[in-house]
């Protein structure tokens, strides 16, 4: 074995590493980083969601699987590879989507099928809560999902002993401790930015408004108690040990950070928890989260306003859906490679198909698209209808619909950054962008400085995402300074020598993608034509 294997096999022995675990809407991904936070190793789980009853889903089986299977091919490819088993871990983080709805009884059984934030079924309970409160309340928040569930009268309500996000719940589950990161938090219930706690006036107000419909819970009795980033959240235990790691060789008593979600571990993936930076997070949703330096000056239902895993508060616009459309047009284009004789691999495949878009008319030549899986809250609508449309003078070639499809994917959050940066004068200093995407190198970068007219940035870990970022909150819970901040252990130990490649935005383009913009909400009128009038068989 050579020295550098040498070192990496005495890091792992001395348990010097920290482990992020994020469940994201298509992949579990475990990554198993050094004190220096380079990856040692890292293992995936395959998943997706499916319609059950009406609402998005995922099989609860699957969450304790694909958790052991990602963890268990980590530690597989650090046995292959540094010849030791692991047996120890300097500190682990759980993230995941945020928002969505789980609920338990006193026994800890899940009431109702884990409700992720993909759904748009409460509408009438987020639209009741923000004029409540004078707070936007997105649809996707677990509050909108619990009030909905009240307004419906479901019969699980009265029996309701605790309600968290996926994040929160894999935390509870392997280590008993019901907490939560504020991050994550903020996309349960309103932050209070002073007392870095929920919303206690809103809190009682709630209460006070669902005691009115017969219902007695208390929220703040339910809900998990909020901690800051590099607060202790706990520890493995025996239980928790064997559910992760399935070899049963990783002992308990490794501490714990704050669980929190996606939209955290990509700040801090991206180094943008200082204020006046943002990160633009790709992959079957998309979002922005802009740090605020100021207060946003009314309320706008395109606008959500979170915090970053230490508090400081975010104007986040996120959009349902991105990936998901483009995804389904590259299968079909595997299909037909395969049935001509040749098979590409995954990511062959889509370097491919992308940089075809570099190749195409600015404005994607006329083509329109709407990769509407499901409900998008920032174009109104309710649920999803996949959509290509051109006319008959449209430049119809592979180079056009595959800008088309790129350009299409960041037409909400396009919507939403307008407000922040035109009505709002936000200053940003910095745009980062994360996600597969930007596995292939330029296309998706140009493109989204494009979309967004503002310079944008991408690290030599764009591609990792928040799995990686869970494991630096993970190792800041160990091993940063007395008093040391986030954002200070961000910048001097994280990304002090990061490899940072900047992109301006190409006037060209962005003219193209302000006419393919004219198109696309004009065009809305025909996505809500075919919401109303295609007809969905529910599957399950």
């Amino acid at each position: 074995m050579d020295r550098k294997l040498e070192d990496v096999r005495n890091v792992i022995s001395r348990g010097e590493t920290s482990l992020g675990i994020e469940l994201g809407s298509t992949r579990i991904k475990a990554v198993l980083i050094d004190s220096d936070f380079k990856t040692i190793s890292s293992g995936s789980f395959e998943w997706e969601n499916q319609m059950q009853d009406g609402f998005w889903t995922y099989n609860s089986a699957d969450i304790i699987r694909g958790l052991g299977a990602a963890y268990s091919e980590m530690r597989q490819k650090v046995e292959q590879q540094y010849e030791i088993t692991i047996s120890s871990i300097g500190s682990i983080g759980f993230s995941a989507m945020m928002h969505g709805y789980m609920a338990f009884d006193h026994a800890g059984e899940l009431l109702v099928p884990f409700r992720t934030w993909r759904n748009a079924t409460t509408s009438a309970a987020a639209k009741e809560l923000t004029d409540l409160f004078q707070f936007n309340i997105p649809e996707r928040w677990s509050i909108a999902h619990l009030y909905q569930a009240v307004l419906n009268e479901e019969t699980h309500i009265s029996r309701i002993d605790y309600m968290t996000t996926l994040a929160g719940y894999i935390h509870w589950l392997l280590t008993g401790k019901k907490v939560i990161g504020i991050g994550d938090a903020s996309g349960m219930f309103p932050i209070n930015e002073v007392t870095k706690n929920y919303d206690e006036n809103m809190l009682q107000t709630f209460d006070k408004v669902i005691g009115a419909k017969g219902c007695t819970l208390n929220m703040k009795n339910i809900l998990p108690t909020v901690l800051l980033s590099g607060e202790s959240a706990g520890e493995l235990t025996e239980a928790g040990a064997k559910i992760l790691d399935i070899s049963m060789n990783l002992q308990p008593g490794i501490p714990l950070c704050p669980p929190e979600g996606d939209a955290g571990t990509g700040m801090v993936a991206t180094n943008s928890v200082r204020k006046r930076t943002g990160n633009v997070s790709v992959g079957t949703s998309v979002f922005a989260m802009i740090v605020l330096e100021k207060d946003i000056s009314q309320v706008y239902p395109e606008i959500d306003l979170v915090t970053t895993p230490s508090g400081s508060p975010v104007g986040m616009v996120h959009a349902n859906n991105c990936s998901s459309d483009l995804n389904a047009w590259m299968a079909l284009f595997r299909e037909v490679t395969e049935a001509v004789g040749q098979k590409a691999d995954n990511d062959t495949l889509y370097s491919l198909m992308l940089l075809k878009a570099l190749e195409a008319d600015p404005d994607g030549g006329g083509l329109l698209s709407y990769g509407y899986f499901s409900g998008e809250n920032i174009t109104g609508m309710e649920e999803g209808r996949p959509l290509f449309v051109r006319s008959p003078e449209s430049h119809f070639n592979l180079a056009n619909f595959m800008r088309t499809h790129l350009f299409t994917a960041f037409g909400a959050l396009r919507i939403g950054m307008e407000i922040l940066t035109s009505k709002e004068h936000l200053a940003i200093d910095t745009i980062l962008a994360h996600g597969g995407l930007f596995k292939t190198p330029v296309v998706g970068q140009k493109l989204i400085a494009a979309a967004l007219d503002t310079p944008v940035s991408v690290m030599e870990t764009a591609d990792e995402g928040g799995a990686w970022g869970m494991a630096v909150l993970a190792s800041y819970l160990i091993n940063r300074q007395e008093q040391e901040s986030l954002e200070e252990f961000l910048d001097s130990n994280v990304f002090a020598e990061a490899d940072i490649q900047a992109m301006e935005p190409d006037p060209v383009d962005v003219r193209g993608f302000q006419a393919f913009m004219e198109r696309y909400k004009a065009g809305l009128l025909i996505e809500r034509a075919a919401v109303d009038h295609l007809i969905v068989n529910r599957r399950g």
